[in-house]
Protein backbone atom coordinates (compact mmCIF):
# COMPACT_ATOMS: atom_id res chain seq x y z
CA UNK A 1 0.00 0.00 0.00
CA UNK A 2 1.58 3.17 -1.15
CA UNK A 3 2.52 5.59 1.52
CA UNK A 4 0.83 9.48 1.62
CA UNK A 5 3.15 12.29 1.25
CA UNK A 6 3.21 14.97 3.50
CA UNK A 7 1.31 17.47 1.60
CA UNK A 8 -1.96 14.89 1.46
CA UNK A 9 -1.44 14.24 5.01
CA UNK A 10 -1.59 18.22 5.91
CA UNK A 11 -4.28 18.12 3.05
CA UNK A 12 -6.17 15.92 4.91
CA UNK A 13 -5.47 17.38 8.14
CA UNK A 14 -6.79 20.99 7.25
CA UNK A 15 -9.93 19.61 5.61
CA UNK A 16 -10.59 18.20 9.19
CA UNK A 17 -12.52 21.63 10.42
CA UNK A 18 -11.59 21.13 14.53
CA UNK A 19 -7.98 20.55 13.25
CA UNK A 20 -7.83 23.18 11.34
CA UNK A 21 -8.41 25.63 14.09
CA UNK A 22 -6.20 24.12 16.12
CA UNK A 23 -3.34 24.97 14.02
CA UNK A 24 -4.54 28.26 13.50
CA UNK A 25 -5.04 29.06 16.69
CA UNK A 26 -2.38 27.46 18.09
CA UNK A 27 -0.13 29.19 15.76
CA UNK A 28 -1.19 32.49 16.40
CA UNK A 29 -1.08 32.24 19.96
CA UNK A 30 2.56 30.95 19.52
CA UNK A 31 3.17 33.66 17.32
CA UNK A 32 1.79 36.29 20.33
CA UNK A 33 3.76 34.87 22.77
CA UNK A 34 7.05 35.31 20.20
CA UNK A 35 6.01 38.80 20.31
CA UNK A 36 5.65 39.46 23.86
CA UNK A 37 8.63 37.87 25.12
CA UNK A 38 11.50 40.84 24.58
CA UNK A 39 8.68 43.11 26.45
CA UNK A 40 8.57 40.26 29.35
CA UNK A 41 12.15 39.91 29.50
CA UNK A 42 13.04 43.46 29.12
CA UNK A 43 11.21 44.30 32.29
CA UNK A 44 11.49 41.10 34.20
CA UNK A 45 15.90 41.96 33.88
CA UNK A 46 15.25 45.42 35.29
CA UNK A 47 13.65 43.87 38.66
CA UNK A 48 15.75 42.81 41.90
CA UNK A 49 15.98 39.07 42.75
CA UNK A 50 17.19 36.78 45.39
CA UNK A 51 20.82 34.70 45.19
CA UNK A 52 20.19 31.31 45.89
CA UNK A 53 23.10 29.07 47.36
CA UNK A 54 23.32 25.94 45.00
CA UNK A 55 25.55 23.53 46.49
CA UNK A 56 25.61 22.03 43.25
CA UNK A 57 26.70 24.93 40.99
CA UNK A 58 29.50 25.91 43.35
CA UNK A 59 31.27 22.78 42.88
CA UNK A 60 31.05 22.95 38.74
CA UNK A 61 33.68 25.23 37.45
CA UNK A 62 32.14 27.77 35.05
CA UNK A 63 33.07 27.07 31.37
CA UNK A 64 31.71 28.75 28.09
CA UNK A 65 29.90 25.75 26.55
CA UNK A 66 27.59 28.16 24.07
CA UNK A 67 28.55 26.39 20.92
CA UNK A 68 27.38 22.78 22.37
CA UNK A 69 24.69 24.03 23.98
CA UNK A 70 23.26 25.54 20.87
CA UNK A 71 24.33 22.78 18.20
CA UNK A 72 22.35 20.29 20.47
CA UNK A 73 19.22 22.30 20.58
CA UNK A 74 19.15 23.57 16.74
CA UNK A 75 20.08 19.65 16.20
CA UNK A 76 16.74 18.38 17.86
CA UNK A 77 14.56 20.99 16.79
CA UNK A 78 15.38 20.70 12.90
CA UNK A 79 14.60 16.64 13.66
CA UNK A 80 11.32 17.96 15.46
CA UNK A 81 10.52 19.97 11.51
CA UNK A 82 11.88 17.05 10.00
CA UNK A 83 9.38 14.46 11.53
CA UNK A 84 6.46 17.14 11.76
CA UNK A 85 6.28 17.53 7.98
CA UNK A 86 4.41 14.57 7.66
CA UNK A 87 2.75 14.12 11.08
CA UNK A 88 0.66 17.34 11.23
CA UNK A 89 -0.52 16.24 14.95
CA UNK A 90 2.92 16.62 16.32
CA UNK A 91 2.70 20.33 15.25
CA UNK A 92 -0.54 20.45 17.01
CA UNK A 93 0.75 18.97 19.93
CA UNK A 94 3.74 20.80 19.81
CA UNK A 95 2.47 24.57 19.40
CA UNK A 96 -0.63 24.20 22.33
CA UNK A 97 1.50 22.47 24.78
CA UNK A 98 4.34 25.49 23.87
CA UNK A 99 1.80 28.37 24.08
CA UNK A 100 1.06 26.81 27.88
CA UNK A 101 4.37 25.97 29.22
CA UNK A 102 5.55 29.77 28.16
CA UNK A 103 2.37 31.06 29.80
CA UNK A 104 3.37 29.10 33.23
CA UNK A 105 7.27 29.82 32.65
CA UNK A 106 6.41 33.72 32.34
CA UNK A 107 4.09 33.30 35.60
CA UNK A 108 6.50 31.47 37.23
CA UNK A 109 9.32 34.28 36.65
CA UNK A 110 7.11 36.33 37.45
CA UNK A 111 6.15 34.90 41.02
CA UNK A 112 10.01 33.72 41.47
CA UNK A 113 12.46 36.63 41.44
CA UNK A 114 16.19 35.48 41.25
CA UNK A 115 19.36 36.97 40.38
CA UNK A 116 21.67 35.35 38.22
CA UNK A 117 23.72 31.80 39.76
CA UNK A 118 27.18 33.21 40.52
CA UNK A 119 29.84 32.73 37.83
CA UNK A 120 27.14 32.45 35.09
CA UNK A 121 28.70 33.03 31.60
CA UNK A 122 26.12 34.61 29.16
CA UNK A 123 24.75 32.26 25.98
CA UNK A 124 25.65 33.93 22.57
CA UNK A 125 23.50 32.66 20.06
CA UNK A 126 21.75 35.46 17.41
CA UNK A 127 18.62 33.11 16.71
CA UNK A 128 17.82 33.36 20.05
CA UNK A 129 17.85 36.90 19.42
CA UNK A 130 14.16 36.72 18.08
CA UNK A 131 12.59 35.87 21.66
CA UNK A 132 14.94 38.33 24.26
CA UNK A 133 15.70 41.28 21.62
CA UNK A 134 19.10 42.40 21.61
CA UNK A 135 19.41 42.84 25.14
CA UNK A 136 20.99 40.68 27.60
CA UNK A 137 18.64 38.69 29.62
CA UNK A 138 20.16 36.51 32.42
CA UNK A 139 17.09 36.54 35.35
CA UNK A 140 14.77 34.29 33.04
CA UNK A 141 15.23 31.45 35.44
CA UNK A 142 12.67 29.68 37.00
CA UNK A 143 11.93 27.66 35.02
CA UNK A 144 14.80 26.72 32.57
CA UNK A 145 13.25 27.24 28.85
CA UNK A 146 16.43 25.57 27.01
CA UNK A 147 14.99 22.42 29.18
CA UNK A 148 11.98 22.81 29.17
CA UNK A 149 12.26 22.92 25.21
CA UNK A 150 14.11 19.95 24.38
CA UNK A 151 11.68 17.72 26.81
CA UNK A 152 8.67 18.76 25.15
CA UNK A 153 10.47 18.01 22.05
CA UNK A 154 11.44 14.52 22.85
CA UNK A 155 7.67 14.19 24.36
CA UNK A 156 6.02 14.82 20.77
CA UNK A 157 8.93 12.72 18.80
CA UNK A 158 6.88 9.53 18.28
CA UNK A 159 9.63 6.83 17.60
CA UNK A 160 11.38 5.06 19.71
CA UNK A 161 15.00 5.83 18.43
CA UNK A 162 14.00 9.29 18.09
CA UNK A 163 13.08 9.84 22.16
CA UNK A 164 16.35 7.78 22.78
CA UNK A 165 18.34 10.72 21.38
CA UNK A 166 16.64 13.85 22.24
CA UNK A 167 16.37 12.20 25.83
CA UNK A 168 20.03 12.14 25.48
CA UNK A 169 20.12 15.79 24.53
CA UNK A 170 18.04 17.13 26.81
CA UNK A 171 20.17 15.54 29.61
CA UNK A 172 23.57 16.94 27.51
CA UNK A 173 21.90 20.12 27.50
CA UNK A 174 20.57 20.47 31.03
CA UNK A 175 24.35 19.62 32.75
CA UNK A 176 26.00 22.16 30.14
CA UNK A 177 23.56 24.94 31.21
CA UNK A 178 24.79 24.21 35.00
CA UNK A 179 28.53 24.23 33.68
CA UNK A 180 27.88 27.46 32.28
CA UNK A 181 26.16 28.65 35.29
CA UNK A 182 23.51 29.77 32.80
CA UNK A 183 20.18 28.25 35.41
CA UNK A 184 20.41 26.88 39.19
CA UNK A 185 19.90 23.06 39.70
CA UNK A 186 16.16 23.70 40.54
CA UNK A 187 15.52 25.67 36.98
CA UNK A 188 16.75 22.78 35.79
CA UNK A 189 14.78 19.37 37.73
CA UNK A 190 11.09 21.56 37.53
CA UNK A 191 11.39 22.47 33.63
CA UNK A 192 10.52 18.74 32.34
CA UNK A 193 8.13 18.50 35.66
CA UNK A 194 6.06 21.61 34.05
CA UNK A 195 6.49 20.22 30.95
CA UNK A 196 4.97 16.88 31.58
CA UNK A 197 2.10 17.74 33.04
CA UNK A 198 1.19 20.58 30.43
CA UNK A 199 1.91 17.79 27.43
CA UNK A 200 -0.44 15.23 29.04
CA UNK A 201 -3.19 18.27 29.74
CA UNK A 202 -3.17 19.68 26.03
CA UNK A 203 -3.10 15.91 24.57
CA UNK A 204 -5.98 14.90 26.32
CA UNK A 205 -8.36 18.10 25.69
CA UNK A 206 -6.94 18.15 22.21
CA UNK A 207 -7.47 14.63 20.93
CA UNK A 208 -9.97 13.17 23.26
CA UNK A 209 -12.58 13.34 20.97
CA UNK A 210 -10.56 11.07 18.44
CA UNK A 211 -10.25 8.81 21.24
CA UNK A 212 -13.75 8.75 21.66
CA UNK A 213 -14.66 8.18 17.94
CA UNK A 214 -12.20 5.40 18.02
CA UNK A 215 -13.85 3.92 20.46
CA UNK A 216 -17.36 4.16 18.70
CA UNK A 217 -16.10 2.93 15.86
CA UNK A 218 -14.42 -0.25 17.69
CA UNK A 219 -17.80 -1.03 19.57
CA UNK A 220 -20.00 -0.89 16.09
CA UNK A 221 -17.45 -3.44 14.67
CA UNK A 222 -17.98 -5.55 17.65
CA UNK A 223 -21.86 -5.72 17.42
CA UNK A 224 -22.01 -6.25 13.69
Amino acid sequence: MPTASAREIWKETWNTPHKKKQIIFGTLLMLAVVIIMPHFFNAIQKRNGKLLDDWLLAIIPARNVSVAIFAIIWAMILLAIFRAIKDPSMYITYCWTYVFVCAARLTCISLVPLEPPIGLIQLTDPVTAIFYGHSVVTKDLFFSGHTATLTLICLCLKRRNDRIVATVATVAVAFLLLVQHIHYTIDILAAPVFVYLFYRSTRYVLFRNNKTNHELVKSFRAIE
